[in-house]
């Protein structure tokens, strides 16, 4: 696919890896429609993009389902979409019984039942030929201890994005799953970033993300899993998980000191879900 003059409907493009994203498509000459709940931070992204006249956003909290179908009735989107990029989402570094209530619902609700939604919704406004990206993770065929409702969600998007793949073959509509590995945004706590420093975790800039996750779409790939020794792993994981048990059993003290000494959940109710953690900063 070349991406100049295409239509893109970016989601989560207010931080981290979206705002990298944003930056690498307007420079292959997309048109970029950017969704977040931050309108300052994407007029300012919207401003510095090359021809920021061609490019508008949206603001919606994709978990509220009124705000997906306020979104969804963005002018932008009235003469169609090429290229569909959920990036979005939401994660929390801690052991399971240490999350509340809200904090697995907020994950569940925004790493998959929102994305599989916005896709069906849009599925008939996809120009053909089209491309519907999802951002995965590494974690998302690795489960690891302290990541148990994220690993589960991002499982949950690459089965999606497999499936609904082979379901559309042969219509002109492409499916395609990127997963990064650690990325340095605002996605991830303090904890996470001193585990990965003393377990020698290799992390990667937003920039690099993104720049491969063009490449990806450009060519099209169905499955692209960015990093190494993640790729190692996510191959021995399904071909001999018993050898990443035994692998991972090794890190886990190590994983549980920083997972129990993240800050508690804090103390809000359902209707403030934005309190509850922030939508994906990537």
């Amino acid at each position: 696919m070349k991406l100049e003059g295409k239509k893109v409907l970016l989601t989560g493009a207010s931080g981290g890896i979206g705002e990298a994203l944003a930056q690498a498509l307007a420079a292959q000459g997309a048109h970029l429609l950017l969704h977040g709940r931050r309108a300052s931070v994407l007029e300012r992204l919207c401003k510095e993009l090359p021809y920021p006249e061609r490019h508008q956003i949206v603001i919606a909290d994709l978990g509220s389902p009124q705000e997906r179908a306020r979104l969804l009735q963005h002018p932008a989107l009235e003469e169609g979409l090429d290229v569909l990029i959920n990036n979005a989402g939401c994660n929390q570094f801690a052991w399971l019984e240490d999350q509340s209530v809200e904090q697995v619902e907020r994950q569940l609700l925004l790493n998959i039942e929102a994305p599989i939604q916005l896709t069906r919704a849009l599925l008939p406004r996809l120009r053909k030929p089209a491309v519907v990206m999802n951002i995965g993770s590494s974690f998302g065929a690795i489960g690891y201890a302290g990541y148990s409702v994220y690993c589960a969600s991002k499982f949950a998007l690459r089965g999606f994005s497999e499936a609904l793949g082979r379901e559309l073959e042969g219509t002109g509509i492409k499916v395609l799953h990127f997963a990064p590995r650690a990325t340095r945004t605002r996605l991830n706590s303090e904890a996470a970033y001193e585990m990965n420093a003393e377990l020698g975790t290799q992390t990667d800039s937003p920039q690099d993300v993104a720049e491969a996750a063009v490449i990806a779409l450009c060519n099209e790939s169905r499955r692209s899993w960015l990093g190494w020794p993640e790729k190692l792993f996510v191959r021995l994981n399904a071909l001999l998980p018993g050898l990443v048990d035994r692998a991972l059993a090794k890190q886990k003290p190590i994983i549980e000191r920083y997972a129990r000494h993240s800050p508690p959940p804090p103390a809000v109710g359902k209707g403030n879900p934005t309190a509850v953690m922030t939508e994906k900063e990537r």
